[in-house]
């Protein structure tokens, strides 16, 4: 329960973050943050009950470098939501694929690459989705520089966190 995943929201609401409950009910005892949303259940000391927050706001504005987008796998697989941009079925056996085939000219870019199912990857076979006849859901784009990436298992399990975080 202490180890529990916890929303850091800077002064702006914008997310910074994710920590452990137990790094969350420090900030907030310390009054550098305070609880948004509560968690389900509470922690109990010999003095004082403290609820599980879920998603925490600090009480002071962070100034940093905004995190970089580096193209991975996993950052590809979050912008798509763990679902394959053909068929649209949601799983966590996924590919990537170049929307234009490298061969063809299509580069390995935020804009040229989705998350494709195996039977789909198969299927595209190295065409472009016009000639496979296949149609893409969404469009590729590069993510927000400024977002907090928030794995999307987390994302399905929390759902309070879905006002906080841009998709």
């Amino acid at each position: 329960m202490v180890r529990s995943p916890v929303l850091v929201l800077n002064q702006n609401y914008r997310p910074v973050n994710i920590c452990q409950v137990r790094r969350a009910i420090v900030l907030v005892f310390r009054g550098k943050a305070e609880i948004v949303e509560n968690g389900s259940g509470y922690i109990f000391s010999s003095y004082a009950t403290f609820p599980l927050p879920s998603v925490i706001r600090l009480v002071y504005l962070v100034k940093g470098p905004p995190p970089h987008s580096k193209m991975t796998r996993l950052e590809v697989f979050n912008r798509d939501d763990y679902t394959c941009q053909y068929c649209g079925r949601q799983t966590k056996d996924l590919t990537l694929d170049h929307v234009i085939p490298k061969h063809q000219g299509g580069k390995h870019d935020w804009g040229n690459v989705v998350s494709a199912c195996p039977a789909c990857n198969r299927r595209k076979a190295g065409h472009t989705p016009s000639q496979a006849n296949m149609r893409l859901l969404h469009q590729p784009a590069p993510i927000a520089p400024y977002s907090v990436r928030v794995p999307f298992t987390y994302l399905q399990d929390h759902t309070a966190w879905k006002n906080y975080v841009l998709q």
